[in-house]
């Protein structure tokens, strides 16, 4: 589960490395999961990018420690929070997409994360 002030890695190739939720969009959410959009700040990032430190930006959750249930009855889990950035009607920012992206995110109409991604479990 994601909560404020949690520290989150980028998984996509806009500069920005970490990032730290400040609110979680939804109706008085408290937790944020898979395919969850947040609003977090830039922590650190690289020198010559366009996104700077201290930015706020929109991000959705493409990663989580503590993992989703299918209706198969599989859990599947990953090593790392990590969060993909978003632009204008929630296309990502970015061009490229690293590492596994679960397949849960097409249900929440992220397709073009889904088509970015190299991977989808």
């Amino acid at each position: 589960m994601i909560y404020s002030q949690t520290y989150l890695n980028v998984a996509d190739n806009t500069g920005a490395q970490k990032v730290m939720c400040i609110k979680i969009l939804g109706n008085n959410r408290k937790c944020a999961k898979i395919g969850d959009v947040l609003i977090g700040v830039v922590k650190k990032c690289l020198v010559n990018s366009t996104i700077k430190r201290s930015q706020i930006i929109k991000a959705v959750v493409v990663r989580t420690k503590c993992g989703v249930n299918r209706l198969n009855g599989m859990k599947i889990k990953f090593d790392e929070n990590a969060v993909v950035l978003l632009g204008t009607e929630n296309n990502p920012k970015g061009t490229r997409i690293f590492g596994p992206i679960p397949r849960e995110l097409k249900s929440y109409n992220f397709l073009k994360i889904i088509s970015l991604a190299k991977t989808i479990i």
